[in-house]
């Protein structure tokens, strides 16, 4: 396992963050939301030796956590994934408010799969900040995260994804941070058939795209999606609804693909007509864990 240092802590609560990971392996990992801990391990024996060690970094760090829970990783979402409370209150509510980078998201520790915030897309979430788009399209939005980032700078967004209760906290996220969920649209949908039907109707184009398809999803009995065969398509036609210069975020947690494939398909595509930057990693993310992102500005011919 590789350790955040724990000195790092001070700098990402200085810079207003509190959601963070704090250890990572290869069948392993925990992260830190807040007051909470999820430890995600293949075995829960595991879980309960990496709490101990956890103990140790936590003094280190100088933090004291309140609960901490473990969380099977299997080999499908909803299999049997649901945390369960290794330390700490169990009549305390599974929800809780954490930061990052200034802004507020909620998380739930009782829903299974994930909590509802990506910690291994912050320094993503920061880029497109520092971007101050106009109208943001994030697809797969799930809770909204980059959504709410990019409304905090002024965008209008719109966040398309089948689940209306991912939706429904993606708006109470919006909420939490003094943002009007009533003026961005929300979209419960598949996402291959929503983009070409806003190309169509030829409505004001985005100058920045999220795309950070599952790995692997069905959107009805005769349609799937998957990234390894899919993804490529998937950019093309989030292309018809991207303006001159778009940005375009390239992300993805298949094991097949990575930044180099993402940037090959990419410039197929876009035909040459593309530069592209890699954010730099994160402290708590060591290379070969989170995401494999991305992003492409489309129309621009440039280096990388």
């Amino acid at each position: 396992m590789k350790w955040l240092d724990p000195d790092f802590v001070a700098t990402l609560e200085a810079a207003g963050t509190n959601a963070h990971r704090i250890s990572s392996g290869r069948d392993a990992w925990i992260e830190r939301f807040g007051t909470t801990a999820v430890i995600s391990v293949k075995e829960r024996a595991l879980g309960e030796v990496l709490a101990d060690e956890l103990d140790v970094w936590t003094n280190r760090a100088g933090l004291s956590l309140e609960r901490i829970y473990i969380r099977l990783l299997v080999r499908q979402p909803r299999e049997t994934d649901q945390s369960v409370l290794l330390r700490g209150v169990p009549e305390r509510p599974t929800l809780e408010v954490v930061r990052e980078e200034g802004l507020l998201y909620e998380v739930d520790f009782g829903v299974g799969y994930s909590t509802g915030l990506f910690c291994d897309q912050r320094a993503n979430r920061r880029y497109l900040r520092s971007l101050v788009p106009r109208r943001v399209l994030n697809t797969f939005a799930y809770t909204c995260a980059f959504s709410v980032a990019a409304a905090k700078e002024g965008a209008e967004t719109m966040s398309i994804d089948l689940s209306k209760s991912s939706l429904a906290r993606g708006r109470r996220n919006f909420e939490l941070n003094g943002l009007d969920p009533s003026v961005h649209r929300f979209q419960a949908g598949d996402v291959l058939a929503t983009l070409p039907r806003l190309a169509r109707q030829g409505s004001e184009p985005f100058d920045v795209i999220i795309l950070d398809p599952p790995t692997f999803g069905r959107s009805s009995p005769r349609r799937a999606f998957r990234a390894s065969r899919d993804y490529e398509d998937l950019i093309a036609t989030a292309l018809d609804c991207a303006a001159p210069g778009a940005h375009i975020l390239l992300s993805t947690n298949c094991s097949t693909l990575n930044a180099g494939k993402l940037r090959s398909m990419a410039a197929r595509v876009a035909r040459g007509k593309a530069a592209f930057h890699q954010v730099p990693a994160q402290p708590d993310f060591p290379v070969g864990h989170g995401a494999e992102t991305l992003w492409m500005q489309w129309g621009k011919r440039g280096k990388s």
